[in-house]
């Protein structure tokens, strides 16, 4: 059994802990939270550490890190020069250099990196993947991610945001996607973005995206915005499009953009070949609960089953420098060439 200590109890923390709590392959030795937070009932009983390095004294073999992105890269390596395996939301650190020093430490200490990608784990967008894939290159990505936030979730959100910009939060999961899609090259990024609120940082925006292009000609079109004056109107597409045909999402925007639930919800996928359509209807999809069980069951299984992780990291080192490289050209207001980003 696995003692599994967890770093931070924001909403993912949280899910993540409930995972491991349900889960006869793990004991939970720890909570780690800088300030007081409510817990669900079932964790309350748990140890509760106010420092990460006060947490490690639980000696762990897995440590779950949901702390904020700045945090990321060196929690993961001092983690496990201590000896433990460690799951890492996303992003997995907030440079390229960051994320392939955590990469190369994994591969050092030979423990098992797992990054915090949930739409991996999702049965309907593994199936959105392999239809666009049968479509064949050169794509055309069109996904977003809105968010109308007001209240606690805009504070969340202006929280996050001292650090990281919507675009690579939220980003890295849909860029994940379009590599998926092809195995063609990242080769230049362009993107804009726009402050859009006096409470948020001046070198900071609250909305903001970008296009990518690739070495097969496919272009990826990511846009992502926070915050009370973001609309509700159109805030969920996912768009692939090929010389083929096409495939999208069809119930992305029903419900309130700011659902979390909603952001992995399918519903069903529109498949579209030859003046032809086929609606895959998806019934019973996971809710955002039995995601994180999933993404923790399979980190538990790469730990035991000693699962070859190298593809899956240098997967996530590449959408975080496309991610990235959006910034930059956010903040320069130039596009950037991508140099090889692989670990």
């Amino acid at each position: 059994m696995s003692r599994v200590l967890i770093a931070g109890l924001g909403h993912m923390g949280i899910s993540h802990a409930l995972a491991h709590h349900s889960m006869p392959g793990s004991n939970i030795v720890g909570l780690v939270n800088r300030s007081k937070v409510d817990l669900p009932d079932e964790l309350s009983p748990y140890p509760m550490y106010h420092s990460f390095e006060e947490g490690m004294t639980s000696q762990p073999d897995i440590v779950v890190i949901a702390t904020y992105s700045d945090s990321h890269a060196d929690y993961a390596c001092a983690a496990m020069d201590a000896g433990a395996h460690v799951f890492v939301e996303k992003p997995l650190a907030t440079t390229v250099a960051d994320a392939q020093r955590v990469v190369k430490k994994a591969q050092e200490t030979n423990r098992k990196l797992v990054v915090g990608y949930i739409l991996r784990y999702h049965p309907s967008w593994i199936t959105l993947i392999n239809e666009a894939r049968k479509l064949g290159p050169p794509y055309v990505f069109r996904l977003n991610l809105n968010q109308q936030s007001s209240g606690s979730h805009w504070e969340t959100h202006k929280a996050l945001m001292q650090t990281t910009s919507p675009i690579v939060d939220c980003g890295v999961h849909y860029v994940d996607v379009m590599c998926q899609i092809t195995d063609a090259t990242p080769l230049r990024v362009h993107g804009m973005g726009v402050r859009l609120s006096d409470e948020i940082a001046s070198d900071m925006y609250n909305y903001g995206h970008f296009q990518v292009i690739f070495s097969d000609n496919s272009v990826g079109w990511y846009e992502a915005g926070w915050g009370p004056m973001i609309s509700e109107t159109a805030f969920f597409v996912k768009d692939i499009v090929s010389p083929n045909g096409s495939v999208s999402i069809t119930e992305g925007n029903k419900g309130a953009s700011a659902d979390v639930e909603g952001h992995t919800r399918v519903g069903g996928i529109l498949v579209h070949t030859d003046n032809e359509d086929k609606l895959i209807t998806m019934p019973d999809e996971p809710d955002h609960q039995a995601l994180c069980d999933a993404e923790q069951q399979f980190m538990l299984d790469a730990v035991e089953q000693d699962i070859d992780l190298e593809q899956h990291m240098d997967n996530a080192v590449q959408s975080l420098a496309i991610c990235l490289a959006a910034d930059e050209s956010i903040r320069t207001g130039k596009a950037v060439e991508l140099a090889g980003t692989s670990t």
